[in-house]
């Protein structure tokens, strides 16, 4: 890595969208990715696996439901590189195929914290650790994996699953993007969401029609936005739309 290089920070990036993602930042010149994971195994052998495909990425483990976690992994970036360009919040569940979220009637509630907590609450933490590092140097972008589930103008007349409990705590990160991007619209730290669209991933299942590379495509789009670029949008996945197209909150 070189001074010039910026660090690229990309949560629950050991398999699926989040490995794919690492991957293509990873093969854009002057961008050192950082790979994390929950469990140390999985992570290692995710890091590997990019440097058998020629992307050399840096390891630490995050779980960013977890306080101490955060704080360890912020200490150690600190060390290691004394700044953070890029945060990716990718990290994420989602429990829609358990049959109590047909309805929002039969909704277990503690269900629906948890993945509140892990969808919205750990971007919220983790942003909070890192946006100082950004500012020291007045540049960052922060891209949070959305879905176009949580849109509330378009949730009336869509055909997805009702899912209240991915909704809902989708819901909750559009609004953490929005009120970061409020705060930090007089700097170089751009903030906004995306919907990756449907994958073929282990939470998407094989009959997907979207691959997790072309999933990825617009989380690097907006990792590398110039300055003055979309500060606080909502967008679809680019390969569906042709481009960079805006979605309603």
């Amino acid at each position: 890595m070189t001074k010039q290089s910026r660090v690229a920070v990309i949560t629950g990036s050991n398999r699926g969208l989040g490995y794919a993602i690492a991957k293509k930042l990873g093969q854009t010149q002057g961008i050192q990715v950082i790979v994390t994971s929950r469990g140390e195994v999985e992570g290692r052998v995710a890091q590997e696996k990019l440097a058998q495909e020629g992307v050399s990425a840096d390891y630490h483990s995050l779980d960013v439901t977890n306080e101490e976690s955060v704080q360890a992994f912020t200490a150690w970036l600190k060390q290691m590189y004394g700044k953070v360009d890029i945060l990716i919040n990718n990290a994420g569940v989602n429990p829609t195929r358990q049959i109590e979220e047909s309805s929002v009637l039969t909704v277990k509630l503690e269900t629906m914290l948890s993945t509140f907590a892990t969808n919205a609450l750990a971007v919220a933490r983790i942003s909070q650790a890192l946006i100082g590092l950004m500012k020291e140097q007045n540049y960052g972008r922060i891209v949070n994996i959305s879905t176009e589930m949580a849109s509330l103008t378009a949730t009336p007349n869509d055909n997805y699953p009702l899912a209240p409990s991915y909704r809902l705590s989708k819901l909750g990160l559009n609004g953490v993007t929005v009120i970061l991007a409020k705060e930090l619209q007089e700097t170089n730290i751009l903030v906004n969401a995306y919907s990756p669209g449907w994958m073929q991933t282990d939470m998407g299942g094989e009959n997907a029609p979207f691959t997790p590379e072309e999933g990825a495509e617009t989380a690097v789009y907006l990792a590398t936005l110039p300055e003055g670029g979309a500060q606080g949008k909502f967008f679809a996945e680019m390969r569906k739309s042709g481009g960079a197209i805006e979605l309603n909150w």
